[in-house]
């Protein structure tokens, strides 16, 4: 009978099977075909990124040598580390205050909370434009507070992020260690540092990798925050597309998504080496 059964239900498991996969091959081709098309032009010997013509590096060495797009990148990773530092620090406390702590309107502050994550960017940029020209944000300042501005719209959209993160690494945390630590004589800071803090490891680095990230590929706030002496990696790569679309282009747009791609990874790799010594402690 239980032969029978096997038989009769098999070919329609494998033809479910054979859809399901069918259609995440399809899912992949097509989010992943134009980014794939995009890195083999970026080695096309050729102006027109329309006919193969040849492999070539010479791409990457003109966009190496354009001082305007190095200055542009070097803008970029200056803004991404000084917002990425101040995002998990505000982010991983937001994250240990509303997991401890109760408090009024505790529901209103999640909500306003989350709103960089759901509102459309075109939305942030725009408030977050009127909100410095509102303050009279100054301009003209030497590198690198010409880039205070850019820095800080990053900050507001990127803590929640890193928020949100942390506080999900948080649910799996044992509140019994910290009666232990306190049985034990620990101070609250103690107790934070020697306890607390390691258990989150991975969530802070996981989300200091992601607004890293959010911070490195932004285009659309810092295209309104951005003053006419500022410019960063995305909006100079834009700006090139303008005119047309030429393997410096390609290759520029390469680099950014290859530092996308390691930094992801690097994220999800410590993510799994702790969860595995988690699991084997």
């Amino acid at each position: 009978m239980a032969i029978f059964h096997r038989q009769a239900i098999g070919p329609l498991d494998y033809s479910r099977r054979l859809w399901i996969r069918a259609s995440l091959l399809a899912t992949f081709v097509f989010l992943y075909a134009p980014i794939v098309t995009l890195i083999a032009f970026s080695f096309n010997d050729s102006r027109r990124n329309i006919v193969w013509r040849g492999f070539t590096m010479k791409y990457y060495e003109k966009a190496w040598n354009n001082e305007s797009l190095l200055e542009a990148f070097t803008n970029s990773l200056s803004i991404a580390f000084f917002s990425t530092i101040i995002s998990t620090v505000l982010g991983t406390m937001v994250a240990v205050m509303l997991w401890r702590f109760r408090f009024p309107f505790k529901g209103a502050y999640e909500g306003a909370m989350a709103l960089p994550i759901v509102i459309p960017e075109i939305c942030m940029g725009i408030a977050m434009l009127a909100f410095f020209a509102r303050v009279g944000w100054p301009t003209g300042l030497p590198w690198p507070l010409n880039l205070s501005a850019i820095t800080i719209a990053h900050i507001s959209f990127s803590f929640p992020f890193v928020a949100v993160v942390v506080r999900a690494r948080l649910v799996n945390f044992n509140r019994e260690l910290e009666e232990a630590g306190k049985d034990l004589g620990a101070s609250e800071w103690q107790i934070f540092r020697d306890i607390l803090l390691p258990f989150l490891r991975p969530g802070i680095v996981a989300g200091a990798l992601l607004a890293f990230t959010l911070s490195l590929d932004d285009f659309v706030i810092t295209f309104f925050t951005s003053g006419p002496d500022t410019i960063t990696f995305p909006v100079k790569v834009y700006s090139m597309v303008r005119f047309s679309v030429t393997p410096e282009v390609n290759a520029a747009s390469t680099v950014l998504i290859v530092i996308t791609v390691v930094l992801t990874s690097m994220a999800l790799w410590l993510q799994n080496r702790n969860q595995n010594d988690n699991a084997v402690n």
